[in-house]
């Protein structure tokens, strides 16, 4: 894992949304008052939600409000890579990289991304793109695939990750999931379902009635 720094610029102060301290409060009413610092990765999220990216500000004001040494909220935003740490485009695309999906072309999706938004980890001139390389992300079955924002887009070739890019581009909101030739539902085979096809298996009609117990004499 390369090591994650904060942006060399910074705003001057942060401050919570009413939206976001109505969803943190949520979060914090869910631990004891002297463990409220569990709360500290949902809150991040939070932050990172209102904002787009954790910045240093940020990071001091959580750390206040849980009670934490502002070193500790830094070591979890800096260790988790779904916390971004420098400003990102409107879309984000996090290619994944590991074994599964590199074997199924994901070096590919990469250079399409290079090719059409520029280098990985910085947001594009026009605020619009940001691509990074990251490591899992639980879909290896339909690899190679892509988070874009909250999304997955799966069973993913250059072509389609190309048409992706330049819909998102046109303003357009490409459907998440799968493209792949025969579009699947979720890591389902490809065409459809291939065993366990009987309807009796689901509308319980198969199921075998449950004989009645005697009745057990009570315990003396």
């Amino acid at each position: 894992m390369s090591v994650r720094r904060l942006a060399k610029e910074q705003p001057a102060s942060f401050k919570f949304s009413k939206a976001t301290m109505e969803k943190v409060n949520f979060w914090l009413k869910k631990y004891p008052e002297d463990r409220k610092r569990s709360a500290v990765i949902p809150i991040l999220w939070l932050v990172q939600k209102q904002e787009g990216w954790v910045s240093e500000p940020a990071i001091r004001a959580i750390a206040d409000l849980l009670g934490m040494a502002y070193i500790r909220v830094l070591e979890v935003a800096t260790f988790y890579t779904m916390f971004q740490l420098e400003p990102v485009g409107k879309v984000l695309i996090q290619v994944c990289g590991t074994t599964p999906c590199m074997l199924r072309g994901s070096e590919d999706l990469m250079k399409v991304c290079k090719e059409k938004i520029g280098h990985k980890d910085h947001m594009s001139a026009d605020g619009l793109f940001t691509w990074q390389e990251v490591e899992c992300l639980g879909a290896c079955s339909n690899a190679p695939m892509a988070q874009i924002n909250d999304y997955y887009y799966e069973d993913l070739t250059p072509e389609t990750m190309a048409q992706i890019i330049d819909d998102f581009r046109a303003g357009k909101k490409p459907r998440p999931g799968s493209y792949a030739a025969q579009r699947r539902t979720t890591s389902e085979p490809e065409g459809g379902p291939m065993t366990l096809l009987d309807p009796k298996l689901y509308d319980g009609s198969a199921a075998k009635p449950i004989k009645k117990l005697p009745n057990l004499p009570e315990p003396a």
